[in-house]
């Protein structure tokens, strides 16, 4: 292993003892829809960050058919313990009934950010 990659791997599981970070997804079926929730997601401070991308293409299964279409995709950084309340979120206030929300622990990321995200999503802190 590298040097800068042992170190950074030694300070992701230093810092994996205190918190994950998470990547979390949704998508929704135009932009505003996307916009509202990473906006309403980060003035919580739910997530740190959000990014709208799209349109995105989108084949799927639904009530035992196929089918495609367009979609936008926001993206959110988040820790494991803003993830409840972040997902509750997302499901109350989407367009669809049964809304796509998936995290993914983040295996590694600079310290500085992954300090960031934890500072960004405490609540009643600056």
């Amino acid at each position: 292993m590298r040097a800068v990659s042992r170190w950074c791997f030694v300070q992701r599981r230093t810092l994996s003892l205190m918190v994950d970070h998470l990547s979390v997804t949704t998508t929704t079926p135009d932009r505003n829809s996307a916009a509202q929730l990473a906006a309403s997601a980060v003035r919580a401070k739910l997530a740190a960050t959000a990014q709208v991308h799209g349109p995105v293409a989108n084949f799927f299964w639904h009530l035992g058919e196929e089918g495609q279409g367009e979609e936008w995709l926001a993206v959110f950084k988040t820790t494991s313990e803003r993830y409840p309340e972040l997902e509750a979120h997302l499901i109350a206030e989407h367009p669809w009934e049964n809304p796509e929300v998936t995290a993914v622990t983040l295996a590694a990321g600079s310290a500085g950010y992954l300090a960031w995200i934890e500072r960004a999503t405490t609540p009643n802190a600056s």
